[in-house]
């Protein structure tokens, strides 16, 4: 079963896999190509027709390139979702009866919760 930890998440083993460094690495690279694309309107907003295909050009690259490591990270996190969910289906078919008393506090707990409320 994989636990979901601050640094990352845990996997069966203990081994942690570093999600939140991958977040981080595609935040920056989406920020960096925002930053060229600013940069590159600028420089077609001050140059000339000729070297505006080439910016033109460039960005479109840059772009692709983005896309394409959206691509992938895309591609990981459905890994990751479909092996978490194979991880949960294995332990609820493995420990049934542990998983129906979880069900049962988490449900006792949200009705205490509900009638505290009212």
């Amino acid at each position: 079963m994989s636990v979901e930890t601050e640094a990352g998440q845990m996997n069966e083993t203990g081994g942690q896999i570093n999600t939140m460094g991958q977040k981080d690495k595609l935040v920056e690279d989406i920020k960096s190509v925002m930053a060229d694309a600013q940069d590159l309107l600028r420089k077609a907003k001050t140059s000339g027709s000729e070297s505006y295909s080439v910016i033109r050009a460039e960005l479109e690259e840059r772009l692709s390139e983005s896309i394409a490591r959206l691509q992938d990270v895309q591609e990981e996190l459905k890994v990751r979702a479909r092996s978490a969910a194979k991880a949960t289906d294995t332990y609820v078919r493995d420990n049934p009866w542990k998983s129906v008393s979880y069900v049962a506090v988490a449900g006792l707990i949200v009705g205490l919760l509900i009638s505290r409320g009212r």
